[in-house]
């Protein structure tokens, strides 16, 4: 099991160089091996909060509902929120990553921004290099 990061995500739905190929293999790969990978909650919300303004709030709706027939949101609560509050990375949305990922049995997280990660319980590592565990 995986957690994808935001960022992995907006990079496929904005075709963001050079990041999208790497992104958009590793979830086609995802797509044909459904129920293998995680998204937090919060990591949907950001998304759209970042898409909508460049593509519009439909297709990043459109975008989500096709990511959650093969990602499952990641089953947090309070106590999810208070492991990443004790977790001491620089970034708080990072650590709410981490408590999610923790949450799911995440093997790894997948980042684009593993360096941000470096301190997490959780090994982080790039779509391509995550492609390549799983396959």
């Amino acid at each position: 099991m995986i957690l994808l990061d935001t960022d992995v995500l907006i990079d496929v739905a904005l075709d963001r160089a050079p990041h999208v190929d790497a992104a958009a293999e590793l979830l086609d790969y995802l797509e044909h091996a459904p129920r293998r990978a995680f998204v937090a909650w919060h990591t949907l919300s950001n998304f759209y909060y970042f898409v909508r303004p460049v593509r519009g709030g439909a297709a990043a709706k459109d975008f989500i509902e096709g990511l959650t027939d093969f990602v499952t949101v990641a089953p947090t609560e309070t106590e999810s929120l208070r492991y990443a509050t004790s977790l001491s990375m620089r970034d708080f949305e990072d650590a709410m990553q981490v408590a999610a990922a923790r949450a799911c049995g995440a093997e790894f997280i997948v980042t684009r921004n593993a360096k941000d990660f470096r301190r997490s319980p959780i090994p982080a590592k790039k779509p391509i290099d995550a492609l390549r565990a799983l396959t």
